[in-house]
């Protein structure tokens, strides 16, 4: 690995002395434009005319300039907005001039709707005047909302929600929009002298152009988002509102599910119903405090399905809406970089409630009835920002001791814990200097688990520490940045569940010819660490880039409530990014990057060391392409054998191409297709197509085939301990040869009957079949060497056993090895998932659920790559139906 840093050191240096052109940085000498609100004499009605005398009071903001699709030009039509507050809300007035109001784009699609085809007004508010963090409000046309919260200047928490109320009206002139604010949505806090002012932006996005627009200038070669903001003034009548919001839900469902007689806990029907309700509570300093009491965590959405055959977890995120909102001030160790090679993610929202892990199979259960996630007792949350630039966020939560009941094959029913009493902690801070260009936080995340349960102790942590630091500074007009940050972990428990930590894949101490690494069985306790640093060029008209390091021990862990694939890990990368933001003679805009990773273990094994280029641009046609691919010469691979000794990575190649077509029409089409093969003749092949319907504007149809064709010549099955095999340290190492297919059909349609109520429907037939063509035993330690069984070495048979589903080996023949057996591992998996979700905003902040949930899924241990040919093979299994309603009502000002 070291004799690769000088290498790529100098890569690093080209990157940057290309990141600094010969002429100077332009200074941030644009100058900052000034609002002014006035205070409301008379009421205003929310009804999108701006017909109130308030308005004509109001000094307008206009002259509005282009950010794309040619920065620093005059926006193509003009705008003019107005701010008029009073004690209780903000109001904001837009007049959008279009000489061709038939021209307007103006689809229809549920709230905070991001893919659509239309116009908006967007309205950014920084309350806390600090350049780094606003609540931005959105209207279109129709009178669609959407909001988000951004922080850090440039990043987005697109799943923030407020409570507000807006209307639009389309006239001869173009279109207006009228938007009430409750102060009570925004955070901000009031001095001995009053409010005197706030960071304000108005952007316009003008579809059919590809154009936005906005009110203070935003070229792309000077930094940020927030810190461009204008000036609102004129608030010193601002007083701080009281914050108090409940909202109260009921919620009823019934799940119909298929079983057998036999099974003595089956219900074909299950009724269940729930009480409980969300507070809001406003702080001093600008701090909300977010309780619920009985919280529903039901998902509305289904995650999609998916085969995994590697020894990692599949990240799903998040969807439950507690969770999601503001979640963005609780991550820690996203360093400023254009690398993502980041393995862990110290906060997993979905650890909190997850599906009880100990299996009743163990106990000799042939009958079992588990709950399908942990109930969360309470929840609580503290978050915002004081006017002194601390940020902070604290969430605590408990999930109660759940339990499954089985029947042993007598007859005998019994229960048992599948999952403890279980607390969970969240703490972040951090604390902007030099007006947000010098931020330094902190992270302490913590998972206790009652184990008074002696049956509990060898299955589960007990005890789940981390703590951490981080730091960002940026110079040079906010050019540059260096980042970093540091982690520690430590988990406790008994010595069964740290020894399994240790052989897990994640680090694999039991790795036979490791030389820094040993499996202790007696340990109680792991600790580790993980870090980066990192030094990016974030602004300019044209390069960017940046030269990131990292490091994650092999004892460090978080997957008690973060989530993590990789430890044992030292990485160098680097990238360079080219931009080009003005339209061209082909091109609107493009942007090319160059990435480059080094990184090996701890040991110095280097395990990976690769070249990627990427690409994407929007055409003058108004179509887009991408494109992707990397290169990668033979490195070690230490964990294919998932524990066992080191085996080479063979030479890797992979192209990804795509395009879209122009997003303005009713049919909007999209084609990728992928292609990955190896030395060792190893291939995949991915063909993804997309077709957009839009029939009307309020109608939307979505249909997304995807089909995937790969073959494995070292597909991990199992390992078998035998001492006569000295070769491989005592073990043999069995991998096969997959033929492997797959066909998913993701459909999605959508009808909008208002802004406030729409239908949506989701439905993802798959199919996936695998066919192991043979199997082989490692040979040769630091080597991609096997013998094949039957030809190279020993004998083996197929479809043994009673159920013919047993393979035998020998692996010695007359040999003195023992023969053994592993299970036929061809599958054939048939799933459908689906739901239909109607949802109606009643009133602002009041919503309506009906929800059905479709779930079939059909598993054999025999293969057919010719069923992803019939799809509609998954509508032929029994069907699992959950029809969910849900009723909450928000109480507020």
């Amino acid at each position: 690995m070291l004799k690769a840093y000088p290498r790529l050191l100098l890569s690093a240096g080209v990157l940057l002395a290309a990141g600094a052109p010969a002429r100077a940085q332009q200074p941030d000498s644009l100058p900052r434009p000034t609002l002014h609100a006035v205070f409301r004499s008379a009421p205003i009605q929310i009804d999108g005319r701006l017909d109130e005398p308030d308005w004509e009071r109001a000094t307008p903001a206009s002259d509005f300039t282009q950010a794309r699709p040619s920065p620093g030009r005059p926006a193509s039509l003009p705008t003019e907005a107005r701010v008029v507050y009073d004690r209780d809300a903000l109001y904001i007035g837009v007049r959008l001039h279009d000489a061709h109001p038939d021209s307007i784009a103006q689809q229809m699609g549920r709230r905070d709707a991001s893919d659509i085809y239309s116009d908006w007004i967007r309205i950014g508010i920084d309350s806390y005047l600090d350049r780094r963090t606003s609540f931005i409000f959105a209207v279109s046309p129709r009178g669609l909302q959407r909001d988000e919260f951004r922080y850090n200047d440039t990043e987005n928490d697109v799943l923030w929600d407020a409570v507000w109320a807006s209307a639009t009206h389309i006239d001869s002139l173009g279109w207006t929009a009228e938007v009430r604010i409750p102060l009570s949505q925004l955070r901000f806090s009031v001095g001995s002298k009053g409010v005197t002012k706030w960071g304000i932006q108005f952007g316009r996005v003008l579809a059919r152009n590809e154009e936005t627009a906005t009110w203070s200038p935003m070229p792309p070669q000077q930094p940020g988002v927030v810190s461009r903001y204008g000036d609102l003034v004129g608030l010193d009548s601002l007083v701080a509102p009281k914050r108090l919001e409940i909202l109260p839900y009921v919620s009823s469902q019934v799940t119909r599910a298929p079983g057998s007689a036999a099974n003595p806990f089956y219900q074909p029907t299950d009724a269940t119903g729930r009480i409980g309700a969300d507070v809001r509570y406003g702080l001093p300093a600008g701090l909300t405090l977010t309780a619920t009491v009985n919280p529903d965590f039901g998902q509305v959405e289904v995650d999609p399905a998916v085969v995994n055959l590697s020894a990692f977890e599949v990240f799903f995120p998040e969807r439950r809406p507690f969770f999601l909102e503001g979640v963005d001030i609780f991550r820690f160790g996203q360093s400023v970089t254009f690398n993502d090679n980041n393995p862990s993610n110290l906060f997993y929202t979905r650890r909190v409630g997850r599906a009880p892990r100990r299996s009743l199979d163990a106990l000799g259960a042939e009958y079992s009835d588990v709950p399908a996630q942990s109930e969360i007792l309470a929840a609580a949350k503290v978050s915002g920002k004081t006017n002194g630039g601390l940020s902070l966020g604290a969430l605590g939560a408990l999930t109660r001791e759940e339990r499954g009941r089985y029947a042993l094959p007598g007859g005998t029913i019994s229960s048992a814990v599948v999952e403890p009493r279980t607390g969970f902690l969240v703490t972040r801070m951090r604390q902007d200097f030099r007006q947000g260009n010098t931020v330094v936080g902190g992270v302490l995340t913590g998972v206790r688990r009652d184990l008074s349960d002696a049956s509990l102790a060898p299955l589960f942590v007990r005890d789940a520490l981390v703590s951490g630091g981080d730091f960002e500074h940026r110079w040079g007009n906010r050019t540059w940045a260096l980042s970093g940050f540091m982690a520690g972990s430590r988990v406790s428990g008994d010595a069964h569940v740290m020894a399994a930590l240790q052989r897990s894949p994640i680090r694999a101490f039991q790795r036979p010819d490791a030389r820094t690494l040993a499996l202790d069985t007696t340990r109680t306790s792991l600790g580790g660490y993980f870090g980066t640093l990192s030094v990016a060029r974030t602004a300019g008209e044209h390069w960017l880039g940046s030269v990131t390091y990292e490091e994650t021990s092999p004892g460090f862990e978080v997957n008690d409530l973060g989530f993590q694939t990789r430890a044992d890990f030292r990485s160098l990368s680097g990238a360079l990014q080219y931009r080009e933001t003005r339209i061209g003679r082909l091109l609107r805009n493009y942007e090319t990057s160059v990435y480059m990773t080094n990184a090996a273990n701890f040991d110095g094994d280097v395990v990976e060391r690769r070249v990627s280029l990427l690409s994407s641009g929007l055409l003058n046609s108004f179509w887009s392409y991408n494109f992707w691919g990397f290169v990668q010469p033979e490195t070690v691979d230490d964990r294919l054998l998932r524990g066992g000794p080191l085996t080479r990575k063979p030479a890797e190649w992979q192209v990804r191409s795509g395009f879209k077509t122009d997003t303005r029409r009713a049919v909007v089409g999209q084609a990728t297709y992928e292609f990955n093969q190896n030395a060792q003749r190893e291939w995949r092949h991915t063909v993804e197509l997309g077709v957009e319907l839009r029939p009307s504007s309020a109608a939307r149809f979505q249909l997304g085939p995807k089909f995937t064709r790969q073959r494995d010549v070292d597909q991990y099955v199992t390992m078998v301990s035998d001492p006569t095999a000295t070769a491989t340290y005592g073990g043999r190492w069995v991998l096969g040869d997959l033929d492997q297919s797959e066909l998913s059909l993701e459909t999605r349609a959508e009808w909008t009957f208002s802004p406030t109520l729409t239908l949506q429907l989701w439905a993802q037939p798959f199919v996936a079949s695998g066919r192991f063509r043979g199997f082989k035993e490692f040979r040769t330690p630091g080597a991609f060497a096997f013998d094949r069984y039957g030809v190279d070495r020993g004998t083996i048979t197929r479809g043994a056993g009673a159920a013919h589903d047993e393979v035998v080996v020998d692996p010695d023949g007359a040999g003195p090895a023992t023969t053994f057996t592993f299970g036929e591992p061809d599958f054939l998996v048939r799933s459908l998932r689906g739901n239909a979700v109607l949802r109606w905003e009643y009133r602002p902040g009041s919503t309506l659920f009906l929800v059905w949930q479709q779930q079939r899924q059909g598993v054999e241990n025999w293969a057919d790559l010719n069923a992803t040919h019939d799809v509609a093979s998954a509508f032929r299994d029994p069907a699992r139906n959950v029809f969910l309603v849900k009723l909450s009502y928000w109480l507020g000002r």
